[in-house]
């Protein structure tokens, strides 16, 4: 729960691509926020956006962390900054919000298809 990753929205990223492709020469960029938040971040924000605490329902088992594990993963947005003027639109905050509402609202839809008679298939990851 404590690895911290560059948690950002794949719109943003998709609108600093475009903005890659318009420039005359090709070149390198890193496409990130600039900001870490951890898992726990991420599960406390989660559950939060729904009235619940995420203590009450998360538990992590060290059988299943990974020793090669990378702790902090954070990108340098400078460049793509300074070149491109590009910058993330959606924080942290608001990726998460929307990441809840799309799975409660796919939620809701899966139970309105089982109401009315329906079978819902699962895809198994």
């Amino acid at each position: 729960l404590d690895a911290k990753r560059d948690w950002g929205f794949a719109g943003d990223y998709v609108e600093a691509m475009w903005q890659m492709l318009q420039q005359d020469e090709p070149d390198d960029y890193v496409v990130a926020t600039g900001e870490t938040h951890s898992v726990r971040d991420f599960c406390s924000r989660a559950f939060a956006h729904v009235g619940l605490d995420y203590q009450d329902f998360v538990d992590s088992d060290l059988r299943y962390l990974r020793p090669a594990e990378v702790d902090v993963l954070l990108g340098d947005p400078a460049k793509v900054r300074r070149k491109l003027g590009w910058k993330p639109k959606v924080c942290f905050e608001q990726l998460v919000d929307m990441m809840v509402d799309a799975d409660l609202e796919l939620a809701q839809r899966e139970k309105m298809l089982v109401d009315a008679g329906h079978e819902v298939i699962i895809p198994s990851e």
